[in-house]
């Protein structure tokens, strides 16, 4: 789906430059060589300094013309904040032309909002990825905007399944998404912070604890994804009559951990929906 083509990252950031290690480190089906080599891959930022180092970092040209890396690419990744899109296809529209495929990862931004401002036709697809993509095991959720057609899709899931897993879904949806997987790295590392400081406070040397809290949140989402039981099932499977398991889980309860999460995702889902606002 992507031989040949050359992709533009605008915006090469956190997550931009996530997605670019993602894509040149990740080995195609045969072994051995990335999905995208990194002499097909352009980025651009907004000041000289911040492209120089982003370039000795990725191992791509990186500049601060984004109207260049737009004409040049064959597929443009939009990476920069919400609040910048605007001004940035401003900048690149003459340069979009019908037959380049858009995608879009900034939080909150709508395909129709990117459709409005650039040559009527453009296929636009919108992703919310996370950061977990720097080490293949991000989660992108996609859809398509007005314009795009299933081999469109189909180019941004090849992208983004090289960093991890995919889903497609409704647009409606995609500003929960960003309250749940988008901004979820950020609730489980204060989970993992949280439980490391516990074993602290039992006794437990510091290095160690963080290791123990990491890896049993990593074996812990191993099992839902690949055992593909509820939560419930498998929180039960730990849960013995009597036992320490019990006491801790009644703590969160009490402590109002489930309802907490809950609200963050909700919290979050909501500011998402501000930021369009804030972009215009």
């Amino acid at each position: 789906m992507l031989e040949g083509l050359r992709i533009g990252v605008l915006g090469v950031g956190k997550l931009g430059g996530a997605i670019v290690r993602g894509l040149t480190r990740a080995p195609d089906a045969a072994g051995g060589q990335p999905v995208i080599p990194a002499d097909r891959i352009r980025g651009s930022v907004g000041h000289a300094e911040t492209a120089e180092r982003a370039t000795a970092s990725l191992g791509i040209a990186v500049g601060t013309d984004g109207a260049a890396v737009a004409e040049a690419s064959d597929i443009l990744i939009l990476a920069v904040k919400p609040q910048k899109m605007g001004a940035l296809l401003e900048s690149i529209r003459s340069a979009v032309t019908p037959g380049k495929l858009v995608i879009t990862v900034a939080a909150s931004v709508p395909t129709s909002f990117i459709e409005e401002r650039l040559a009527d036709g453009v296929a636009v697809v919108r992703g919310m990825p996370n950061t977990p993509c720097l080490l293949g095991d991000g989660m992108t959720v996609l859809c398509a905007g007005t314009h795009a057609s299933e081999d469109d899709l189909a180019r941004a899931r090849t992208i983004f399944d090289a960093v991890g897993r995919t889903a497609v879904l409704d647009e409606r949806l995609l500003d929960g998404v960003t309250g749940l997987s988008g901004s979820g790295p950020a609730y489980i590392y204060l989970v993992i912070e949280s439980l490391a400081e516990a074993g602290v406070k039992v006794g437990i040397p510091r290095e160690v604890s963080t290791l123990l809290s990491a890896q049993t949140v990593l074996g812990a989402a191993r099992m839902v994804l690949e055992l593909r039981e509820h939560p419930a099932l498998l929180k039960d499977m730990v849960t013995t009559p009597a036992g320490c398991t019990i006491d801790g889980l009644l703590e969160l309860e009490e402590g109002g951990l489930r309802v907490s999460l809950i609200k963050a995702v909700v919290k979050a889902t909501d500011r998402a929906h501000e930021l369009i606002q804030e972009s215009s």
